[in-house]
């Protein structure tokens, strides 16, 4: 997000660095018009060639760690985060931005709406002509011209004749785009400048417009002749405005430019070449085709130099891998070897540990992701391992620990291996489940008590073979009857074979 932000206002100072250089001062307003509009558009669609790229130099280098045998600790899982470590301040910053600056933009807006409303509106040809009493103020906002009463007669028309033009041709649709721009990237100042530019050139549009019927000294005398006093509001066209004054009467008394100047315009095309260039730049697989399909994955691993596969049970873009080493029978490529869609995959199934590694980077360098071209001429992604030994599927007894399955166990509610969820569904049984009565006439003494339990979660997903260590034969027999009671789940998975899964859990009670 924060690189895409970076790109977009790039380009838009190298377009707006080439209007003020070379365009600002031509007379081609309306072309001067149509370029302000467009460069921050095509600003916006640019570091879209890019992404993809992004993607590449950013998670070509993940690492993952693989945990060492789980525990599952009831007295680590009622650790709370305090709310506040869990907010994204970016995203709330930016949100809250958004907020501010559509609440600003309503407030202008319902002013405009409460003056058409509290006024009465004379219909002419192509607009509405509202007279506002005791002021000087002069603007339009699309078929509304507002006139200030105060304005002398002798100079009305020439006003009217002005802001007609804005109102004809829709000048306050390009001065609401850059206000819904500003409301969006709030944060960007050169919409401001943008912003700015543009309303300078409906001003000398009108101007042009106004002055053919009539001498420009004429003209000049009355923008001349006034007290100037604006409306604070950014997405209307108004008359009367000191800072642009200078500059529309230098404009008036210019000569127009000569039509070899529009050759100016061509500048776009190194311009454009250059931000295309730097967009895709090292990003070979933009024009390749994307031919990757989903098929039921085939997950692959090797101990020993030996190649062993099976089918998954998801259909995705790409395999998985991981062993001791890379067996003959497979091709080590790169990140950007990978089409668009597989890297758009890769990037997402490792979101939640990218997310792990950012809150443990210790961890950071301890495996690193790998891409490869398997046997059956599909691209994988997975990890390489010293002294990695796997079982073969053949070798799969009854049981196996949770930390060597493909697919583990999942609580009711969790989505599959989202450990987090996991714990914190136990901790919550646990809570509710436990006697806390069978404690009072033990003769404990005060303090820290903990149970040593074992558990499998079966092929159907119900928790047996329990096994518990505890000081008393009370806490023994309610700890057991307890995790029996843990709701159904759904059962883990080796090599795509139903398994069991295999728990440790230390239990944690106080005794006041």
């Amino acid at each position: 997000m924060i690189n895409y932000i970076i790109q977009v206002m790039l380009f838009q100072t190298l377009f707006l660095a080439v209007y003020d250089l070379f365009l600002r001062k031509e007379t081609f307003f309306q072309t001067n018009r149509f370029y302000l509009i467009a460069t921050p558009i095509i600003s916006f669609l640019l570091p879209f060639v890019k992404i993809p790229t992004f993607q590449k130099t950013i998670v070509a280098n993940e690492t993952i760690i693989f945990l060492p045998e789980i525990i599952l600790s009831p007295q680590s899982a009622i650790e709370k985060t305090s709310w506040y470590a869990s907010i994204n301040y970016f995203e709330a910053i930016f949100l809250v931005g958004i907020i501010t600056f559509f609440i600003i933009f309503m407030v202008k807006l319902i002013k405009i709406i409460k003056l058409i409303n509290a006024n009465k509106a004379e219909k002419r040809d192509f607009f509405k002509l509202i007279f506002l009493p005791n002021k000087t103020k002069a603007f339009s906002f699309f078929n509304y011209i507002f006139l200030g009463k105060e304005i002398p007669k002798a100079q009305q028309e020439k006003i009217i004749e002005h802001e007609a033009v804005h109102s004809k041709q829709k000048h306050s649709a390009d001065l609401l785009f850059f206000e819904s721009l500003k409301i969006v990237m709030w944060f960007n100042p050169l919409l401001y400048f943008y912003q700015q530019r543009i309303a300078i050139i409906h001003e000398y549009i009108a101007d042009e417009f106004a002055t053919k019927n009539s001498t420009k000294e004429t003209y000049i005398n009355t923008l001349l002749s006034e007290v100037f006093a604006v409306e604070n509001i950014s997405f209307i066209n108004q008359f009367y405005k000191k800072s642009f004054l200078k500059k529309r009467i230098i404009m008036m008394t210019k000569g127009k430019s000569k039509k070899i100047r529009n050759f100016k315009y061509l500048l776009l095309i190194p311009v454009l070449l250059s931000m295309l260039f730097y967009s895709a730049c090292s990003d070979n697989f933009t024009d390749k085709k994307d031919v990757s399909e989903k098929e039921l994955q085939t997950q692959y691993r090797s101990s020993n130099g030996k190649l062993i596969s099976y089918k998954g049970s998801n259909y995705t873009y790409l395999d998985y891998f991981i062993g001791d080493k890379s067996p003959k029978e497979i091709i080590e490529i790169t990140f950007e070897d990978l089409s668009k869609k597989e890297q758009e995959e890769f990037y997402e199934n490792t979101e939640n540990i990218r997310n792990y590694l950012d809150k443990n980077p210790a961890y950071k360098n301890l495996y690193k992701f790998y891409f490869f071209k398997m046997p059956n001429g599909r691209n994988s992604y997975g990890q390489i391992i010293d002294g990695l030994n796997y079982i073969d599927p053949e070798d799969v007894g009854d049981e196996i620990s949770v930390l060597k399955m493909e697919k583990t166990p999942t609580f009711p509610g969790c989505s599959e291996k989202d450990l987090d969820c996991f714990f914190k569904k136990l901790q919550e049984h646990f809570n509710a489940s436990f006697n806390k009565e069978v404690l009072k006439n033990l003769g404990l003494s005060s303090g820290k008590k903990k149970v040593l339990t074992t558990f499998n979660i079966d092929t159907n997903g119900n928790a047996v073979d329990i096994e518990a260590e505890a000081s008393d034969e009370v806490i023994k027999e309610e700890v057991i009857r307890v995790i029996k009671s843990l709701p159904k789940m759904n059962s883990g998975e080796k090599y795509g074979k139903p398994i069991k899964a295999k728990y440790t859990l230390p239990f944690t009670f106080t005794v006041e």
